[in-house]
């Protein structure tokens, strides 16, 4: 198998002192395909498209240094306080999905707020955008050889350079390719969502939140049981590691909102039916 045989490099191009990253390019492949589907769904929700380029540029900027500065504070190694300049470093990874979740969402509500638009809405559609970019962002974690999982003897197990092995490790060479289990899954995830989308758009219906609520459940779910697998160094937290504990978050997030607009929805429906009564 590919996998199995070929030791990835973090850089696919250099031109003189310019380096082109591998982790880089798919995260910028991931953002621009989510931002072209979003545009052509937002159509259908009548959003304009300059409401979206601003938009987008605005998560752009501050999710990653959310995601920047969520690895970087929950780093425990001290490897930043001794360089300091490595945390600007980011074509070398360390973006932390949930830094950038939570300043995204902080952006959509100040958003929406501004321009009169409904939160849930815009919360619906970005998600869309987000786990794509998710999806091809882990394989930048291949190329740069982290987010690995346990040792394994398995056909897809993944060799891993003996200078990138964590402390423990050094003697197994093949490793549970876990960031393709996670991109998978996220493109699972995606596609459950893009047809959430389009059944709604079919049926004339205004999102109103529970795609969101989805995004979290299954994200979150499946994050949750990947770190299992994975053999880099994070707090324990009431015996379960921080990411898995951040999962179990959203997760929970999740159900709440997902509960909420379905009462939301029955509440107006029952208000509706009153009034044609």
């Amino acid at each position: 198998m590919f996998l199995h045989t070929y030791h990835p490099q973090p850089i696919i191009l250099k031109i003189g002192v310019i380096s082109i990253h591998w982790y880089g390019l798919l995260i910028t492949v991931g953002i621009v395909l989510g931002l072209i589907l979003v545009n052509r769904l937002a159509k259908n929700y009548n959003l304009k498209k300059d409401e979206i380029f601003d938009l987008a540029f605005y998560l752009v900027i501050f999710g990653l240094i959310g995601a920047r500065l969520w690895s970087v504070l929950t780093e425990t190694s001290g490897y930043y306080w001794q360089n300091p300049w490595a945390i600007f470093k980011i074509w070398q990874g360390g973006l932390a999905i949930h830094g950038a979740i939570t300043v995204g969402i902080l952006v959509l509500f100040f958003y929406s707020r501004r321009k009169g638009n409904n939160l849930f809405l815009w919360l619906d559609l970005i998600v869309l955008a987000l786990i794509l970019g998710q999806a091809f962002g882990r394989w930048g974690n291949y190329f740069n050889q982290e987010i690995f999982g346990r040792p394994t003897n398995l056909l897809w197990g993944i060799p891993i350079n003996l200078e990138n092995r964590p402390v423990g490790y050094e003697n197994f060479e093949y490793f549970h390719p876990t960031f393709l289990y996670e991109s998978f899954w996220n493109f699972l995830i995606f596609i459950f969502l893009l047809i959430l989308h389009l059944r709604q758009i079919k049926k004339g219906i205004i999102s109103d939140g529970k795609i969101f609520s989805f995004y979290l459940i299954f994200y979150g779910f499946g994050r949750f049981f990947l770190e299992f697998l994975r053999v880099d160094y994070q707090s324990i937290v009431l015996g379960l590691r921080f990411e898995q504990m951040v999962a179990l978050v959203l997760f929970f997030v999740g159900w709440i909102i997902l509960i909420y607009r379905l009462k939301v929805v029955k509440h107006n429906a029952g208000l509706f039916a009153k009034l044609n009564n």
